[in-house]
């Protein structure tokens, strides 16, 4: 179930694609997250779905972004035996500041899902959450990001990390709207 090809999951590592939108998206996420709450146990405090997927009806690359809230940033160690027992590999925690990264996929050639081990309430949780109920909330701010993000998608096609450093200032934007900085 966890792998079912109606998801229409994966992405060739570190390309921008962007697919139509996929009800069965949340279903993808629900079983992701089931699996999750049985490998992490009471370490994981919250587990939410997060990233484009989680905005009904617009375009995103086709990977599950979850966030999982722990106590303390450390606790995230405390995860990399049983993630990869489910699939995940651990990329680290030097990507993103104060986030432990798992990626479930092949390797260094394309991923379906992509978790982000935060502190539960902190500030990366709160961004990603802000963020995607502002998104949920208003179709015309999802509208625009949709549109901000299919241009940046052809100009940044094989360049992720610039295609995610150039979508800063609009989530930037939001967040503050929302009043996080």
């Amino acid at each position: 179930m966890r792998d079912d090809p109606a998801y229409g999951l994966g992405l060739k590592n570190l390309t921008v694609s962007l697919a139509e939108p996929n009800a069965f998206w949340e279903r993808a996420y629900a079983s992701e997250a089931h699996a999750i709450r049985q490998a992490l146990g009471d370490v994981a405090i919250e587990i939410q779905h997060v990233g484009s997927t989680a905005i009904p009806g617009i375009k995103a690359k086709p990977i599950i972004d979850i966030a999982v809230g722990v106590k303390h940033l450390d606790d995230g160690l405390r995860c990399i035996d049983a993630m990869e027992a489910i699939g995940y590999d651990y990329a680290g925690n030097d990507i993103v500041p104060d986030d432990h990264i798992f990626g479930r996929g092949v390797k260094d050639e394309s991923r379906t899902h992509l978790v982000h081990v935060v502190e539960h309430r902190g500030d990366n949780w709160n961004r990603m959450i802000a963020f995607r109920d502002a998104l949920r909330s208003d179709i015309r701010l999802a509208r625009a990001y949709e549109q901000l993000k299919v241009g940046l998608a052809s100009e940044h096609a094989e360049r992720r990390a610039e295609y995610t450093k150039a979508k800063r200032d609009f989530i930037d934007n939001v967040l503050m709207a929302s009043g996080l900085r």
